[in-house]
Order: C-alpha cells, then sequence, then structure tokens
C-alpha cells in the first residue's frame, strides 16, 4: 500500500480539479471475512487483498471522490478517482452569515442526516438522553433545522416537546420555520448566542449545538459555562457536536483542520471536548464521547437517577 499510495499521490498532485485517474485491482467481492494486505491466489497469479473501504478511505485521503469501480475482466476492477474541487467549500467562505450559512449557501446543500457517520451517532445521542422526557430543548446554530427534523421522527412524543432553535442567519430560520408551519411545539430565533439572557427563554431539559460553539466570533470557554449555569436545568442534558471534518465538493472528508496547516491537526476539538467533558462531570454529569467525522459529547445528570 505504500507504493501504491507513493505513486497515487504523485499522480493526483498533478491533476487538475475534476480530472480523473484509474487503476485496477483484484476485485474485493472475491473474498470475504479477509483483512486488506493478505495474499490471495486467483487463477494462478498472487494478488494482495484490499477491500472497497480501503480505497474509499484512500481516494478521502487524496482528495478525491471514488468513483462507481468498473468490473473490466475476470476478477479485475478499475477503481477511479475524480480529483475535487478543494474552491468548492463553504468553509472558505469569510463574507458573514448569510453567504457562509443562508439558504443559497454552499452550505445550504449539506445534508448531514444523509451521512451515516453523522446520522448513527447522533441517533445514539438521542437515545443516551433519553429524547422522549427532554420536555424543552434547546438547539443553538439550527440553521434550517435539520436536527430538529430528525427529533420530529425519532421522538414517539413530539407533539408534547417545546423545542427552540436559534441562529444568526436570517434565511437560514426562515427555511426553518416553513418546514415547521404547523407545529405549535417549535419556535426559532434569529439571533446572537452570545446575548441568549436577552430572549429570557429561561432554562432546558436538553440542550444541543453541533459545530456551533467553535465558531471564531464565540469564546468557547465562557460560552458554553454560561449555557450550563444558566440554561441548562440541574437534571438536564446535553449533545455536542465537535467537528472532525471538512466539507469539500461534495464530500465529507475526515478530519478537523485548522488555520496554518495545511493537514488535519485535531488538537483544538480534542482540547475543546475533553475541557466540556471535565467540567460537566465536576457540575454531576455522565459524560461520553463518540463519533468519528463529527464527535458527539453526549451528558446527562447524575444528580438524580429518575431517568
Amino acid at each position: 500500500m505504500l507504493h501504491i499510495t507513493n505513486i497515487l499521490e504523485e499522480k493526483v498532485d498533478m491533476l487538475k480539479a475534476k480530472e480523473i485517474i484509474a487503476f485496477e485491482v483484484i476485485n474485493p467481492d472475491i473474498e470475504t471475512s479477509l483483512y486488506g494486505g493478505n495474499s490471495i491466489v486467483h487463477e494462478d497469479i498472487s494478488y494482495i487483498y484490499r477491500g472497497y473501504k480501503s480505497w474509499i478511505d484512500l481516494a478521502h485521503i487524496l482528495k478525491c471522490k471514488m468513483l462507481t469501480p468498473m468490473l473490466t475482466c475476470g476478477n479485475i476492477v478499475r477503481i477511479r478517482y475524480e480529483k475535487l474541487n478543494e474552491d468548492v467549500s463553504f468553509h472558505l467562505n469569510t463574507d458573514g452569515p448569510e453567504f457562509k450559512y443562508g439558504n443559497s449557501s454552499i452550505f445550504s446543500k449539506i445534508y448531514k442526516m444523509e451521512e451515516p457517520a453523522f446520522l448513527h451517532y447522533y441517533k445514539q445521542a438521542l437515545k443516551n438522553v433519553h429524547i422522549n422526557k427532554r420536555i424543552r430543548i434547546l438547539n443553538l446554530g439550527v440553521n434550517s433545522g435539520d436536527e430538529f427534523e430528525f427529533i420530529k421522527e425519532y421522538a414517539t412524543n413530539f407533539s408534547n416537546l417545546e423545542l427552540v432553535g436559534i441562529d444568526y442567519c436570517d434565511s437560514a430560520i426562515e427555511d426553518a420555520r416553513k418546514k415547521f408551519l404547523t407545529c405549535g411545539n417549535v419556535s426559532f430565533y434569529t439571533h446572537d448566542i452570545n446575548d441568549l439572557a436577552s430572549l429570557n427563554l429561561g432554562t432546558f431539559d436538553l440542550i444541543i449545538s453541533i459545530g456551533t460553539l467553535q465558531s471564531s466570533n464565540l469564546e468557547f470557554n465562557p460560552l458554553f459555562m454560561s449555557l450550563v449555569q444558566k440554561q441548562l436545568k440541574k437534571d438536564g442534558a446535553m449533545i455536542l457536536g465537535f467537528p472532525n471534518c471538512r466539507w469539500l465538493d461534495g464530500e465529507m472528508i475526515y478530519g478537523a483542520r485548522v488555520k496554518h496547516y495545511p493537514f488535519s491537526e485535531m488538537s483544538v476539538m480534542y482540547k475543546d471536548a475533553i475541557f466540556c467533558k471535565k467540567y460537566l462531570q465536576q457540575k454531576k454529569f455522565r459524560v461520553t464521547l463518540t463519533g468519528k467525522e463529527y464527535i458527539f459529547l453526549t451528558a446527562t445528570s447524575i444528580r438524580k437517577e429518575n431517568i
């Protein structure tokens, strides 16, 4: 694999965005229950076995999209990589919230609930906090309301819940309101998260925030501690999502990025997640960290064990 990776790195680096590179491998479907790197013999020829997951992982490492493999002859498969256009990413937009997160932005085309790597762990988090018993729910950075849409499908008593979503992007909030026009138990506010106190919302049984609290215009630690102290009930719960990926030209690419690093560097993400975990544990919460492309911190109060 080292030899293959070195060759492909050099070749892909020479490609322009959307150009395709192809190479042939033994069909991964020829064997099951076989780990990558094992030798197999097919028609008197020895091959090194590697599954499709290996080729998909390598595609993302090379900033490529893996296209549909093509069976060429016998049990030989042509793997095709299309180089991603790194300029097609909402992360690069610095023109303000409306251009970066509004309903005409690149971000508005992202549907996290269609990504199993997000959906599975978000569903798990809702299960762990016993969503049906969390009557008042606050979502910070709700955007167009995707997380609430999932709660509507997943919760067995949605009509009994009170959901409040806050975001500072007008058009995203308008889209969220349209999705829940017939739901009198859901409300949305276009508002600065730094100034929650002025809304007089009271306290909540569950606070959700996915990929928002680490925004550059927010002071992470003070804001987080304030939420726990002022907005969260003593026996409440939290779900925080820390992005460990980048959205690039239609693909969710694993690994957080920070300024001045040309590669994935996850120190800030880990630092913030561990700070939250330790702080919540001090406040008598049981805390877990799960996930992959998004790291989910799930916290439930152990002040009362009646849930």
